[in-house]
């Protein structure tokens, strides 16, 4: 019975040793160190994102204008036919049914000898090389989207492929649902290929961009009063407080929810301090490799830092 009494109060010692172990590791505060960045030069664009599906840019019913017994019947279903040829015809001389576009004719709903009345849908026309998708813009986004844009495409059937097209139509009436309007924004793909009809699409709409100037990402400029400051980083100086260093005043131009662009205020290559902090190996906290603060950061077109990515793509705002 002693020996059993004396196995518990060791165990008992040694699980309450542990336990007061781990807990005063977790309550040891976590060792500050700055995140820092350099200042690049390249190119910064301004996208907004969204997914839709394909659908045809003429696509329409043929209908009859005229009550008449048909004639002839020029065409075959599924066969090509080009703006303004003849499909049908009729006995009383009245002017014949043409194809309003080049296309497919998709359906054919007569034959020779019946008669039709004035609206009734004869057949169908559909146009397999001209291609639009429409994708759903957040109310806070519409404002920046223009026709004739540069839309980049992808096709969840093709994903190693990218599609271009332009934006041809912002719709002038939203939707409202769950609290957010949201509004139509359809692009025409310009050169669709093997993209069919129903196919899902993701896109991004080129709204605004500046060539060859300076950027930082998003998290380094923060706000005194009306004024803007970016913390620069004191030279050989690592393992100080996150954001510390020299406060410079900065004036920005074009950002997206990764990077600002920075018109005056700083040099190329000078490095800056993130007001983000990177907590000690052992700690449990928020984010990856133990970073808490910021986002994750994605490279602008013509190279930048390599930090890491942050989830899925954002939607963008055109200026501070």
């Amino acid at each position: 019975m002693k020996k059993w009494l004396m196995l518990i109060a060791v165990l008992v010692l040694v699980i309450g040793g542990s336990v007061w172990f781990f807990m005063k590791e977790k309550a040891e505060p976590a060792a500050a160190r700055s995140v820092t960045a350099k200042v690049e030069k390249g190119d910064l664009e301004v996208q907004i994102s969204g997914s839709g599906s394909v659908a045809a840019v003429n696509s329409e019913d043929i209908t009859s204008s005229v009550t008449a017994e048909v004639d002839e019947v020029l065409v075959e279903k599924n066969e090509l036919v080009e703006k303004g040829d003849e499909l049908i015809t009729f006995t009383d001389g009245s002017d014949p049914i043409t194809a309003p576009f080049d296309g497919t004719v998709t359906t054919l709903d007569v034959e020779a000898g019946d008669r039709i009345s004035g609206s009734d849908a004869v057949a169908h026309v559909t146009d397999y090389k001209k291609l639009k998708t429409t994708v759903s813009v957040d109310e806070l986004d519409i404002p920046s989207v223009k026709k004739g844009q540069t839309v980049d495409i992808k096709a969840s059937a093709f994903e190693d492929e990218t599609f271009t097209g332009k934006v041809t139509t912002v719709a002038k009436e939203g939707t409202y649902e769950n609290g957010v309007s949201s509004f139509d924004v359809t692009i025409q793909i310009d050169k669709p290929r093997d993209i069919k009809i129903g196919m899902s699409t993701e896109v991004s709409i080129l709204t605004n961009h500046a060539k060859d100037v300076l950027y930082v990402p998003i998290e380094a400029v923060q706000s005194d009063g009306e004024k803007k400051y970016v913390n620069v980083q004191q030279a050989g100086v690592t393992d100080v407080a996150a954001g510390t260093g020299t406060k410079t005043m900065v004036e920005t131009g074009i950002n997206n929810d990764r990077y600002i662009e920075l018109t005056s205020g700083l040099e190329e290559g000078q490095e800056i301090s993130l007001p983000i902090t990177i907590s000690n190996e052992n700690r449990t906290g928020g984010g990856s490799n133990g970073m808490r603060g910021g986002q994750g950061m994605q490279m602008p077109s013509g190279g930048g830092m390599q930090m890491p990515s942050g989830g899925g793509m954002p939607s963008d705002r055109g200026g501070q």
